[in-house]
């Protein structure tokens, strides 16, 4: 019996619908935008947090690195910038024989220079080439891989053999068309035979990682011997479990080498690979707080035409409703008609919404080499948006249609 009568409204609601069919459309628009906003945004949050979750992932949640700075911003109120020495060679080495914590395994490198010419044969690349100086644990601690050849090994590192090891790009432009394994490139008149090709990697913030060349720490530091070379010591723990103790003893061990007294603050940077994850995913937070806000702003807006277009209808069939509650109509039956009229205007809209959400957040991830991923989240809150937009606005027309009186109803023109 309730099903009968819930599919009878639904007709009926269907036929008023049809006849008052501009304003219903323009209304439903008027609804899908607000949904369509809320979802683009919320779809490309979503997509670049997951592209930031697994680019981060491939780095390794369970490494931390010691550089001459951490990667944040002075406090206010300082008077002056704290100037970190540089860490130096000596430095690098003396903390990797002292730093002995259990399932840890540490990398030195440096750049050596993001601005070399590397040649084959009778091709040469513009002179913005990364090179680095790098130890057997620099690939496997930095979450790299080789789509081709091998790692540096132990014997290649300790014996200085001038091997090396090149970014994915030199596949797609130097080193085309040909099988880069065994072959001679130069670097500063040096050659270098080819043991490896990376991964693609992509750009992380504009800096391409796919144009480097890694190459044995003592050949780079015997070829580029500019002042002032800044290390990086690499740690990576295997059992993440370990990962605040391994810090913590790192940090002391530092301290040793740099010979701080107990009252001295650090003069170096202990940065976890996971710290500027949590930081980029706490700036994407904001970004879906202010989705929410332009989408429920603008939803606001097509609540208020939604509430409009039926006060309209009920004012326009105030005569039908007359002749209803005439024929023994219950005030419920009433409310209940306009209510589902209300209510199937909106989930149009919002359905409307949510696909030309998904497929403009799709466009948008796509294009900026996001990793889509269907967000749930987005479609869940757009459904309910819209069916809460519906109640609030078809509340206070499906009240006024019931509280009609049926004679001055009848005699309405």
């Amino acid at each position: 019996m309730m099903l009968n009568l819930f599919k009878e409204n639904v007709r009926i609601a269907v036929g008023s619908i049809r006849t008052q069919l501009l304003r219903t459309i323009l209304t439903v628009l008027i609804i899908a935008i607000g949904i369509t906003a809320l979802v683009g945004i919320l779809t490309v949050v979503s997509a670049l947090e997951n592209t930031i979750s697994s680019d981060f992932a491939s780095m390794g949640a369970n490494t931390f690195n010691i550089n001459q700075y951490e990667n944040t911003t002075r406090r206010r109120g300082e008077d002056r910038e704290i100037i970190n020495p540089i860490i130096s060679y000596p430095e690098a080495v003396a903390f990797k024989n002292k730093y002995k914590y259990p399932f840890t395994e540490t990398s030195l490198s440096f750049t050596a220079t993001s601005k070399a010419e590397v040649k084959f044969e009778a091709t040469k690349t513009d002179p913005e080439i990364s090179v680095v100086g790098v130890d057997e644990h620099f690939i496997t601690n930095s979450g790299l891989e080789t789509s081709l050849g091998r790692n540096f090994n132990g014997f290649d590192i300790s014996n200085n053999t001038y091997t090396c090891i090149v970014g994915s790009d030199f596949q797609k432009g130097l080193l085309k068309d040909i099988n880069p394994i065994d072959k001679i490139i130069s670097i500063r008149g040096a050659r270098f035979k080819v043991i490896g090709v990376l991964k693609e990697k992509g750009s992380t913030f504009g800096n391409s990682q796919d144009l480097r060349v890694l190459i044995p720490i003592q050949v780079a530091r015997s070829l580029f011997t500019a002042p002032n070379i800044n290390y990086t010591m690499s740690v990576m723990v295997s059992k993440k479990e370990l990962l605040d103790q391994a810090i913590d003893n790192a940090n002391s061990t530092m301290r040793r080498v740099r010979k701080l007294s107990p009252l001295k603050d650090n003069n170096f940077g202990v940065v976890r690979s996971d710290d500027l994850i949590n930081r980029i995913l706490g700036i994407t937070k904001y970004l879906g707080l202010a989705s929410w806000l332009i989408g429920i702003i603008t939803i606001l807006g097509s609540s208020i035409a939604l509430m409009n277009i039926m006060i309209v209808s009920v004012t326009e069939r105030t005569r039908e409703i007359g002749v209803r509650k005439a024929l023994g109509a219950k005030k419920s039956t009433v409310a209940i008609q306009f209510f589902i009229e209300t209510l199937l205007i909106g989930q149009l809209g919002g359905l409307m919404g949510i696909i030309f959400g998904i497929l403009i957040g799709y466009g948008i991830a796509t294009a900026m080499d996001f990793a889509f991923v269907i967000p749930w989240v987005a479609i869940f809150a757009a459904f309910l948006t819209s069916f809460i937009v519906a109640i609030i606005s078809g509340l206070y027309p499906a009240i006024k249609a019931s509280t009609l009186d049926p004679i001055e109803a009848l005699r309405y023109e």
